[in-house]
């Protein structure tokens, strides 16, 4: 699995939590919603250092964007691309197929 985050979300997830270097942003699969490929369920976000179990990763100007293994059932066969809606003002995450 391969992540992708976009410059322009990058820049919302510094501005809107606040991020420094050596912060860490986990990417999770959480029940309700919906996504490209998901029905009932969607991507869940939250500011947390990666431990021992991370399956992917990306660090981008110090901030390390990942998911744990325990997600791996979400994620599998897709890698992950994190762009930014200027409209809803908000990330929007693209599965893409291996």
């Amino acid at each position: 699995m391969k992540i992708d985050v976009t410059k322009e979300a990058q820049e919302w997830f510094n501005t809107e939590l606040g991020l420094t270097e050596g912060s860490g942003i986990r990417f999770s699969g959480k029940v309700y919603g919906k996504t490209e490929v998901h029905e009932g369920f969607s991507v869940g976000m939250a500011v947390a250092q990666p431990g021992d179990n991370v399956m992917a990763s990306t660090s981008i100007d110090g901030v390390t964007y990942y998911v744990n293994e325990s997600d791996d059932w979400f994620f599998n066969g897709y890698d992950l691309e994190v762009d930014y809606d200027a409209k809803r003002d908000e990330p929007v995450y693209h599965f893409i197929e291996q």
